[in-house]
């Protein structure tokens, strides 16, 4: 399996579709070379201000989608 350190420049989206949240940004993407001691992972940074601007935007769409949902489905239970 192939991993990679992906280091988020920019947050330019953030959308949801079909139970699917698409996030539109500009990354840098290099690949990870292999380390017999590690398990296989990819890495993912980004910076504070990303990081905080990426949870709030998660946040709305969240919520949006909770709204769409009906409100039996609200309670969490199945």
């Amino acid at each position: 399996m192939k991993t990679y350190d992906i280091e988020v420049q920019r947050l330019r989206s953030i959308r949801h579709d079909k139970g699917v949240i698409e996030l539109g940004v500009d990354a840098l993407v290099l690949a990870r070379p292999a380390r017999d001691d590690a398990p296989p992972i990819s890495g993912l940074r980004l910076p504070v201000e990303h990081a905080r601007s990426l949870l709030i935007l998660l946040k709305e769409q969240l919520a949006e989608l909770d709204r769409l949902q009906p409100r039996s489905r609200r309670s969490g239970r199945s």
